[in-house]
């Protein structure tokens, strides 16, 4: 049976780019959650007023990819250090998150910031929050680098 897991990572597309390489992962969706409007928009989110992430919704088969493994791809294509920022992306739409569906996720996202953070001099700015509705992106932001061609290994 599918699972679910949403991270926020910086800008969705090269994220979701690299989730979607991970075998045992069935599909993913960008979109926004983490705010107060319903149905954002790109360019609401972009206004930095609504108080959404940009994230990357991954369906996965527990049997084929454990939800660890998809922790460690989401501390290796972002720096966790940097509040509300990734690059040259700034807003709180670019923050560094994991929205977590129940328990066991919650537990296994703390364990590894704990261990994430022994790797890093500065502070974590990763949260932990309770995942809440999704909203998918508009059809051009899905699957952006498949469609606009990209740099293989973009995060190593």
């Amino acid at each position: 049976m599918a699972e679910t897991a949403t991270f926020g990572a910086g800008c969705f597309w090269g994220v979701e780019h690299e989730f979607s390489k991970v075998k045992g992962v069935l599909s993913t969706e960008v979109g926004f959650m983490g705010g107060d409007a319903e149905n954002p928009s790109y360019q609401l989110v972009c206004t930095n007023t609504t108080g959404h992430a940009e994230v990357v919704h991954v369906k996965y088969d527990p049997k084929k990819v454990p939800y660890e493994k998809l922790l460690e791809v989401f501390w290796r294509v972002h720096d966790p250090t940097q509040l509300n920022r990734q690059g040259p992306d700034v807003g709180t739409q670019y923050r560094s998150v994991i929205f977590y569906y129940n328990e066991e996720q919650k537990k296994k996202a703390e364990k590894s910031l704990k261990e994430e953070q022994k790797k890093h001099s500065k502070k974590i700015a990763t949260a932990i929050v309770e995942a809440e509705e999704f909203y998918r992106a508009e059809e051009y932001h899905q699957k952006y680098y498949e469609k606009k061609g990209c740099i293989e290994n973009l995060f190593k």
